[in-house]
C-alpha cells in the first residue's frame, strides 16, 4: 500500500471518529436541553398553582375588610335609660323602636322579627358605648351607625343573588324591599371593617376579629423564643464544638434529626401528658402552647445553628488557640459572633414554623371558644391558626371570607418573618 493510501485511510478514520463524536454531542445537548426544559415546566407548573392558591384566598377574603353599616335614628328616652345605671338600660329595645319608625308599614309579628334581623346583635353594645361616652345626649334623638346583620352584608356584596328563587334565599322578598329603601334613602353603607382587627372571636360573623386570635399568637411565640432560641443554640454550641465523639453523642444526633421529622402532633400528645396531665398548667394558655411548640422547635433550630457553627473555618478556631484564648473565649469570641447570622435565620424559620401549627395546640385546648380578649401569657386563648380552623367549619356564608382574610394576614406575617431571615443573612452572613 501506497503512502497516499495509508493518509486517505488515517483522514477517513479522523473524520467517521469526529462523526461519531458529534452525533453523541448533540444527542447529550438535545437531552440537556429536555432536561432544562422539564425544570422550567416544574417551575412554571408550581408558581402557577401558588398564584392560583392566592388569588382564591384573596378573592374569597378581601371583601372581609369591609363592614356593612346600617344609619338608625335612635330616641334615648330618659324614662329607660337611668343615669345612675346605663347598664340597665333596654338598648335592645331602642334599636327595634328605631327600626319601627324607619319602616312603619311593618305590622306583623313575624315580619317584625325579620325587620329585627336586619341589624347585628352587636347593635346594642355600640348603642351602648355611645350612651356611656356622651351622657348629655339622654333624652335627645341622635344618628348612629349600627353593624348589619351577616345575611345583610353578604347581600351589599353580591354573595346573596337577587334572581334565584326566595326559597333559596336566606333573604326573603320583603326584607330586600327594606334593604332596597334603606339604600334609596343613604341609611346604609359599607365602610373599613375596623372590628376585624379590634375584636375577638364572636358568634356572629360581622363581630368577629382576629385580635384575640393575634395576642394569643404572640405571647405563644414569645414563650417559643425566650425557651427555644438560649437552648437551642446552647445545645447546638456543645454538640459541634466541645462534645466527645462517640456512641452516645451519635445517638443523640440521630434523634435530634429523627425528631425533626416527627409529626407535629406527636408533640401535642406529648404536651397534653406532661404539661397538663402531670405539671397541670393552665389549659389552652399560651405558656403551655409556647412549651410545646419549643419541643417541636427545638431540632429546626439545633441543626441549623450546628450548620453555622460548621461554616466557620477552622482557622478562625485555630488563630484564636495560637495566640492564647481558651477553647470557651475562643467559641464565645470568635465563632459564636460569625455564626449568629445563620442561627438568627435558623430561628426565625423556626418561629415561622411555630406560627403556623394547629395540629399540636389542639392537642392542649387551644380549639376553646375564646371571645375575650387574653392579656397574659396564662389567661385562655387561641392562636390564629386555630382561629382559622374554627372558622372554616362555621357554616355562615360571612365567616368564609373571614377565613380567606385571616389566611391572608397570616400568610403576611409568615412572608414577612422568612423575608427578615434573608435580609438578615444577606447582610450578616460572611462568606469565606
Amino acid at each position: 500500500m501506497s503512502n497516499s493510501d495509508a493518509i486517505n485511510g488515517s483522514g477517513n478514520g479522523r473524520v467517521r471518529t469526529m462523526d461519531i463524536v458529534n452525533k453523541g454531542l448533540a444527542k447529550r445537548y438535545k437531552r440537556e436541553r429536555r432536561f432544562r426544559m422539564m425544570g422550567l415546566s416544574a417551575i412554571i407548573l408550581s408558581l402557577a398553582f401558588l398564584s392560583l392558591l392566592f388569588i382564591s384566598i384573596i378573592a374569597n377574603g378581601y371583601t372581609a375588610f369591609e363592614q356593612t353599616m346600617i344609619q338608625l335614628d335612635v330616641h334615648l328616652d330618659a324614662q329607660e335609660i337611668d343615669k345612675e345605671n346605663l347598664a340597665a338600660a333596654n338598648y335592645l329595645g331602642l334599636i327595634r323602636t328605631s327600626l319601627k319608625k324607619t319602616f312603619p308599614d311593618v305590622k306583623k309579628r313575624r315580619d317584625k322579627r325579620k325587620m329585627y334581623n336586619l341589624v347585628s346583635p352587636g347593635a346594642s353594645f355600640m348603642l351602648q358605648d355611645f350612651v356611656m361616652r356622651n351622657r348629655h345626649e339622654i333624652g335627645n334623638t341622635i344618628t348612629i351607625w349600627v353593624p348589619a346583620d351577616d345575611d345583610v352584608d353578604m347581600l351589599m356584596k353580591g354573595n346573596i343573588k337577587r334572581d334565584v328563587p326566595e326559597s333559596e334565599r336566606r333573604m326573603n322578598d320583603m326584607q330586600l324591599s327594606w334593604v332596597d329603601k334603606l339604600i334609596a334613602s343613604g341609611q346604609i353603607k359599607k365602610v373599613f371593617n375596623t372590628t376585624f382587627f379590634t375584636a375577638g372571636d364572636s358568634r356572629e360573623p360581622e363581630l368577629a376579629g382576629i385580635w384575640g386570635a393575634a395576642c394569643g399568637s404572640f405571647y405563644t411565640l414569645i414563650v417559643t423564643l425566650l425557651l427555644s432560641f438560649p437552648i437551642g443554640v446552647a445545645a447546638a454550641v456543645y454538640l459541634e464544638e466541645f462534645a466527645p465523639t462517640n456512641r452516645w453523642t451519635d445517638l443523640i444526633e440521630v434523634n435530634i434529626n429523627n425528631l425533626a421529622a416527627v409529626p407535629s402532633i406527636v408533640f401535642g400528645l406529648l404536651g397534653l401528658a406532661v404539661f397538663l396531665n402531670f405539671f397541670e398548667l393552665p389549659r389552652s394558655a399560651p405558656l403551655v402552647g409556647g412549651l410545646v411548640l419549643t419541643l417541636m422547635t427545638l431540632p429546626t433550630i439545633i441543626i441549623a445553628s450546628r450548620a453555622a457553627l460548621k461554616s466557620v473555618p477552622p482557622s478562625i478556631r485555630e488563630a484564636a488557640l495560637g495566640v492564647g484564648a481558651s477553647k470557651t473565649q475562643m467559641v464565645t469570641h470568635h465563632v459564636l459572633p460569625l455564626a449568629l447570622p445563620g442561627m438568627l435565620t435558623g430561628t426565625i424559620i423556626g418561629m415561622a414554623q411555630a406560627l403556623g401549627e394547629t395540629a399540636p395546640l389542639l392537642m392542649i385546648g387551644m380549639v376553646a371558644f375564646i371571645v375575650d380578649i387574653p392579656g397574659g401569657f396564662t389567661d385562655p386563648s387561641t392562636v390564629l391558626p386555630v382561629q382559622i380552623f374554627l372558622w372554616a367549619d362555621s357554616p355562615e356564608r360571612a365567616f368564609l371570607e373571614r377565613t380567606s382574610a385571616a389566611i391572608m394576614i397570616l400568610l403576611a406575617f409568615l412572608v414577612t418573618m422568612n423575608a427578615v431571615a434573608v435580609l438578615l443573612r444577606k447582610k450578616f452572613e460572611r462568606r469565606w
